[in-house]
């Protein structure tokens, strides 16, 4: 199904609700779970059957997220059940004693690696969150994502923020903390208060810390002090500035703040920078200077650019971007994808990530949003 050249956003809503209705939510919701035990598979292959592998934790609460969410569009259809009943197996196979949830099991459910990233935990809370909104009867949901939230303390560094397992380098960065404001902002959404805290202390870390005063780009990694890591570590991800972009400007709209607004149209204009006009996709990484990195691109990006130019950019803008993201839907199942484009358009050939419809779920309900408020195309 190759992606039209999208002469109107109400084409480009058109096509990807149709290509969500019709593939992706009923391909992942049969081949992509495992109908022995249950849970979710890692990833599909092109035509659409199960990789059997090692299957994350993260994995597990974004496919939660994904039919929670999707089940709350008039349009694409009631999944709750699918929700349900992945949130279950999830928290009988990764959940700790402590209320943290493991990194890694295996296929039956045994798990390999128990650390409890931040990472997961953000995750796990945004599943519990979409899953809360969605299906009231689970009433005992926002107890438990109070006892995750709690649990995490744990890591809490006494400069601000949280600190991530790994290596030095990875140990503080960004990306963990920016999820922890996305699920943080969903429990805020879904109407628990004490949540506020939270974000806000994550945004005032961003606004301090993760983005550059004098270019206004945010950074990855830092040392404990939250000071930014300069040469090897000094990654800018175009895919993040619109991540980030999008929350901030979410954030600052609730609480009125017009710096963090401001900050997020920076954000998206450093975004930009990372942007291939010719093959119409945001590149992996930049340097500091902005200069490319990585040329390579992901899928993941292509959905970040999508949602911070629908809410930042112009119509054209917008477009580009969708089309960008259609070039990596065109595989032989319906509602697979590509996940790595080469320099020269090409895409590797290897299974699907689970991981990734996240992602683009997450992108295309902006689109469906913004095509309602433009009402018919005449």
């Amino acid at each position: 199904m190759p992606a039209p050249a999208f002469t109107t956003l109400s084409e480009a809503a058109g096509w990807f609700e149709a290509w969500l209705r019709d593939g992706a939510l009923p391909l992942w919701a049969s081949a992509g779970v495992d109908r022995t035990r249950g849970g979710f598979h890692e990833a599909l292959t092109p035509d659409g059957r199960p990789h059997r592998t090692m299957r994350r934790g993260r994995v597990q609460a974004r496919q939660v997220w994904v039919f929670a969410t999707a089940s709350q569009q008039g349009t694409l259809g009631d999944w709750r059940d699918v929700a349900s009943q992945g949130f279950d197996l999830f928290v009988s196979d990764y959940r700790r004693p402590d209320g943290l949830f493991a990194r890694l099991a295996d296929q039956d459910g045994r798990i390999i690696d128990d650390t409890p990233a931040v990472y997961e935990q953000a995750f796990s809370l945004l599943a519990m969150a979409a899953l809360f909104a969605v299906d009231p009867s689970r009433k005992g949901l926002a107890a438990e994502g109070a006892r995750t939230r709690k649990a995490l303390e744990a890591r809490h560094n006494p400069a601000g923020g949280y600190e991530e397992f790994g290596d030095e380098h990875q140990r503080y960065q960004a990306n963990a903390h920016m999820h922890l404001l996305e699920a943080s902002l969903a429990w805020e959404d879904a109407g628990e208060a004490s949540w506020a805290a939270l974000s806000d202390e994550i945004v005032g870390l961003a606004m301090r810390r993760f983005i550059d005063p004098e270019r206004g780009f945010l950074r990855e990694f830092f040392d404990r002090s939250w000071t930014p890591l300069a040469e090897e570590g000094g990654l800018v991800e175009p895919g993040h500035q619109f991540e980030w972009a999008w929350l901030l400007d979410r954030w600052g709209r609730m609480r009125e703040r017009e710096d963090a607004v401001e900050a997020a149209h920076h954000l998206f204009a450093n975004g930009l920078r990372g942007v291939d006009v010719v093959r119409e996709v945001a590149v992996n990484a930049l340097w500091e200077d902005l200069s490319p990195r990585d040329p390579t691109a992901r899928l993941w990006p292509q959905t970040e650019h999508l949602k911070a130019a629908l809410l930042f950019g112009t119509q054209a803008q917008a477009l580009r971007a969708a089309h960008g993201l259609a070039q990596y839907l065109d595989t032989p199942a319906r509602g697979a994808w590509r996940d790595k484009m080469q320099v020269d358009g090409s895409f590797l050939e290897e299974p699907s990530p689970a991981t990734s419809f996240y992602h683009v779920l997450g992108a295309v309900l902006p689109l469906l949003r913004h095509n309602d408020r433009l009402g018919p195309t005449r």
